[in-house]
């Protein structure tokens, strides 16, 4: 999955559809012997989630172009040998402006820092409240209505794991336990609105929105970060 990410990498730039990206992420799952996990859940027609600008996720694979100074949430699901796996990365397209960098800057050190509170012993609240405390001390907003999950034998599992809240609050996490972190930040106010097709939630303001997500391991000491974005991030410095 960390490496799907990776490929779609490849072919983001102005000029492209966000349906070639799906079917580019689609193509390399099934010949690396998985499934996309997203395709038909709950109807929903795409391998990829690709979220423009101000889409906060749930974005559906289109003939939109891409164009230079967009970014783009690109989520994406697989299941192998019957585990699910899920990430996302907000790529920016071409150059953009520096306050959009900058949020999506933030919102990838919010999820570091809500990976580090996934430990054994700690309750979900540990979580939530780091990813808020980073997103707002950057001056940004936190998306409310949709949160993380558990991640295992189904694509969402117990517990909701949301990006803002109080410490000592919520479930208590277990080592081995498999949640999804996903911050949802946005450059303006927090509310959001879902779009008629059923699925694509934007900003109530139209200003953009960041997207990431690991799939961690709860465990003692150091929390266990599953999907990396490492791949993606040597095709990145490359281009």
């Amino acid at each position: 999955m960390s490496k799907t990410l990776a490929e779609v990498a490849l072919h983001i730039k102005p000029g492209v559809t966000t349906l070639h990206l799906d079917k580019v992420a689609e193509t390399f799952i099934r010949d690396n012997g998985a499934e996309p996990a997203f395709k038909g859940y709950g109807g929903f027609p795409g391998t990829l989630c690709t979220s423009v600008n101000d889409v906060v996720v749930h974005g559906i694979p289109s003939d939109y172009i891409l164009k230079e100074g967009d970014i783009i949430s690109v989520d994406c699901g697989v299941i192998l040998n019957g585990w699910y796996g899920d990430s996302a990365y907000t790529f920016a397209v071409g150059e953009i402006d520096n306050d959009v960098r900058r949020l999506l800057d933030y919102t990838k050190e919010s999820l570091e820092e809500g990976v580090k509170e996934a430990l054994a012993g700690n309750r979900v609240g540990d979580i939530s409240w780091a990813v808020q405390n980073k997103a707002e001390n950057g001056g940004y907003s936190v998306v409310r209505e949709l949160v993380g999950h558990g991640l295992g034998k189904k694509l969402h599992e117990p517990p909701e794991v949301p990006n803002y809240g109080k410490r000592g609050s919520g479930p208590k996490m277990e080592k081995g336990l498999v949640i999804c972190i996903e911050p949802m930040i946005n450059l303006g106010r927090k509310e959001t609105v879902q779009m008629h097709d059923g699925w694509t939630i934007k900003t109530v303001d139209g200003r953009p929105s960041a997207h990431f997500e690991y799939a961690v391991a709860v465990d003692r000491g150091r929390a266990d970060v599953l999907t990396t974005f490492e791949f993606v991030e040597e095709v990145l410095n490359k281009m």
